[in-house]
């Protein structure tokens, strides 16, 4: 693990692989951290150089300190971590929030990517209101609490049966975040919109989903490719929120097509 200092604020990192391949830039979903990428990474370092990095509050980054956070915010730290590992272009894969950030790449910084692999996200997520209610419930209850309602949402009953420690695991993660910093990314959720903005790229985007997955349904993912202009998008059977995890070798399979 490493560490860069990003408007004075300590970001937690893995910069890993032979600094001659192509990079590839992995954003986690809210809530957990950069270790979703785990599994991946056998399949990925013997081709390309992989940069990871934790948000807001999570894992091994501080705490958010300004009172709003936006996708901008969020895909300018992805562009000074990418600086720190030497510039050039890069792929870039996402997961739910981390799917938002690449949108954010997509219509501002689309010229940087080499390609887009979005993950379990959409144009829109959810409804303002929701988010602003799941915020309220973070800040007063803590996310230690909020850990046992919101984590049973991400994974599919297959990945449940296969592992049952798989929630209790990631409750303690989601448990030891940064409460404020997991609202104020509620919050920035509950006001993005990419459903205007997406259209110009020229990027080869590859979008997933899963059918099992209740917090960003395969409906998400195909109002997103219409928005896009993407192909429609693979839905994995028997997956829900997080297929790094779920299912890491198909995942893994598709991915290095698409990028490859």
């Amino acid at each position: 693990m490493s560490f860069l200092n990003i408007n004075d604020r300590a970001v937690g990192y893995r910069l890993l692989g032979d600094p001659s391949r192509p990079l590839v830039v992995l954003a986690h979903p809210l809530g957990m951290t950069q270790a979703v990428w785990d599994d991946l990474l056998p399949e990925l370092l013997p081709r390309y150089r992989v940069l990871s990095w934790d948000l807001p509050g999570h894992g091994s980054s501080a705490a958010w300190r300004d009172e709003r956070i936006t996708p901008a915010a969020l895909a300018e730290e992805v562009l000074a971590l990418v600086e720190m590992a030497g510039g050039g272009r890069f792929h870039f894969v996402g997961t739910s929030i981390g799917g938002v950030i690449g949108q954010q790449l997509l219509s501002t910084n689309a010229g940087r990517l080499l390609s887009a692999t979005l993950t379990n996200t959409g144009a829109v997520i959810g409804t303002a209101e929701a988010w602003q209610a799941r915020a309220g419930a973070v800040r007063e209850n803590g996310l230690a609490v909020m850990a046992n309602e919101i984590v049973p949402r991400w994974f599919g009953p297959l990945a449940c049966e296969r592992e049952p420690a798989l929630q209790p695991g990631w409750s303690t993660i989601m448990g030891r975040g940064n409460a404020n910093s997991y609202a104020l990314l509620c919050e920035m959720l509950g006001a993005s919109n990419f459903s205007e903005q997406l259209k110009e790229h020229d990027v080869s985007l590859l979008l997933v989903g899963g059918r099992d997955d209740v917090a960003t349904p395969p409906e998400s993912l195909e109002h997103l490719a219409c928005c896009a202009g993407a192909d429609a998008p693979v839905i994995l059977e028997q997956v829900g929120h997080v297929p790094s995890v779920e299912a890491p070798a198909q995942f893994a399979e598709l991915l290095l097509k698409h990028i490859g």
